[in-house]
């Protein structure tokens, strides 16, 4: 089974899409294995915390001060600026974090923990279109 999911994103932080996985796999009712793989070079796949919205804040925080702008002097290093100060910094936040992700299904349901959500996380400052494809089986 085989789905894409589109995740339109508002600029930089966490998207969580677990409603979107728990409906497609709801009908399948079966167990197995779920992979994800965003199709993007400047955005992340997550599993992360869904209970305290201060969690993405924080995770968004943090990444932005470990990986600056690239007009940021710690950056000045850089070479692919052109398009725009975000970018290289996305693509660096992407190899430091999962493109993909394999999640357990047991009886049609992703198998994870109470507080835990699938979130896509956008690295550029403008609003994107992602797309995230799924193959259960």
């Amino acid at each position: 089974m085989q789905a894409e999911f589109t995740i339109e994103t508002r600029g930089q932080g966490l998207y969580e899409f677990t409603s979107d996985i728990r409906d497609w796999l709801s009908a399948s009712g079966a167990d197995g294995l779920l992979t994800l793989f965003v199709r993007h070079t400047s955005c992340s796949l997550l599993i992360q915390e869904n209970a305290d919205p201060e969690v993405q804040t924080d995770l968004q925080a943090f990444f932005s001060r470990l990986v600056p702008p690239s007009d940021h002097p710690s950056m000045s290093y850089l070479k692919h600026t052109y398009e725009g100060p975000d970018d290289m910094p996305a693509h660096i936040k992407a190899a430091m974090m999962p493109v993909s992700l394999s999640v357990p299904v047991l009886s049609g349901r992703p198998a994870l923990g109470t507080w835990q959500g699938i979130y896509l996380f956008e690295h550029r400052t403008a609003p994107h279109v992602r797309r995230v494809a799924a193959h259960f089986g």
